[in-house]
């Protein structure tokens, strides 16, 4: 079969009335100038879409991973996107383009990306999620119960495929360092790790053996980049399902408990990570809450079939309004956490400031 390579690629580059939705005009830019890619066989084809103010760009192409010809397609149509959003004076355009010219790939440059090079098998199903106002480690609970939880995903018991489990790669983002651990035997140094999402990375998973990509996720931190809050970073993840790799339902499974992430309003903020569709995937209230979702493709030959809105699903219903009534508690914690972030976590904060303005009028204590 034929060796394929799957490409999401985002940036938040101009979104209307603020921190909200990527406006047609955008999406046109995108459209057009990957259409003329494809047409160059630049590409092989391609899929635009937004989740928030997050402009994606789903794509299939013969290039491999971390392409400089795909990287550099992407940055373009992302400069284009941003002189419309300039013209029409959208909020924060540009924002994520943390430099002036490309330099060969779109690592550490602000855009997010997700990338699998595969050979295709006679069918080749993968979903795609794309999230918004959170970080990248929002996606760790969901890939471990993915891949290494047999309570939510039964293949890890009954189906001899597999039954051996699976190997995480996991960055860690302060010191860009990975390590490759193997569930189930390591299953609890996996979650030392990964349950400090602001740390520990979920960054790609392998089956065993033959060590495939069975998913992968964007790891891109714009604060560490650019060295103060310019966006949250609003990951991207691409996972591949059926046969040796999770089942269609399991892969969403994790997504029917919004469970909490650090972002929402100001990066400096927790909420629940509520599953929904293209239509909904429209944060408002404080900026959010935040959101995640699920397109579903087949490919063959490089062409994408679908998508599949599958985070649309009634079965989701539960979880929304569940989200909502977390969201209600938390909002009524105002300025005290757990709602927001501890200091070191916050992508916004004037703490030092207020220290250094008081530190004269500490006292110490009399005993």
């Amino acid at each position: 079969m034929a060796r394929v390579t799957i490409s999401v690629i985002k940036a938040d580059i101009g979104s209307l009335a603020g921190h909200h939705i990527v406006p047609d005009q955008l999406l046109e830019v995108a459209r057009t100038s990957l259409a003329e890619a494809k047409r160059k066989r630049d590409i092989v084809d391609f899929y635009v879409t937004a989740v928030g103010d997050d402009l994606q760009l789903i794509m299939t192409h013969k290039k491999g991973e971390n392409s400089q010809d795909i990287h550099g397609l992407s940055w373009e149509i992302f400069k284009k996107a941003t002189k419309v959003a300039k013209e029409l004076g959208l909020y924060g355009a540009g924002q994520d383009l943390l430099s002036d010219a490309f330099s060969g790939n779109l690592r550490g440059m602000g855009p997010g990306f997700a990338e699998i090079e595969i050979e295709e098998r006679p069918a080749e199903p993968f979903v795609v999620f794309m999230a918004d106002k959170t970080e990248p480690g929002a996606f760790n609970l969901p890939m471990f119960k993915i891949f290494a939880d047999p309570f939510n995903t039964a293949g890890l018991v009954i189906s001899p495929r597999l039954h051996e489990g699976f190997i995480f790669e996991i960055l860690d983002v302060h010191e860009g360092k990975v390590v490759e651990l193997s569930s189930p035997e390591e299953m609890y140094d996996i979650l030392a790790l990964i349950g400090t999402p602001g740390r520990y990375i979920v960054r790609r998973v392998y089956t065993k053996g033959e060590k495939e990509v069975a998913a992968a996720v964007s790891t891109t931190k714009l604060s560490l980049i650019a060295g103060k809050y310019v966006g949250k970073d609003d990951p991207v993840a691409i996972v591949r399902a059926q046969s040796k790799f999770p089942a269609l339902g399991e892969i969403l499974e994790p997504f029917a408990m919004s469970h909490l992430v650090a972002g929402w309003m100001r990066g400096s903020h927790h909420g629940p990570l509520m599953p929904v569709s293209l239509t909904d995937a429209r944060p408002s209230r404080f900026d959010g809450p935040p959101r995640v979702v699920g397109l579903g493709f087949n490919v063959k030959n490089g062409k994408l079939i679908g998508p599949s809105d599958l985070l649309s699903d009634v079965s989701f219903d539960r979880a929304r309004a569940i989200a909502n009534e977390i969201a209600d508690y938390l909002r009524r914690h105002g300025p005290f956490m757990p709602h927001r972030l501890g200091p070191d976590e916050m992508e916004y904060t004037t703490l030092p400031e207020v220290l250094k303005k008081l530190q004269d009028r500490f006292k110490e204590v009399e005993t």
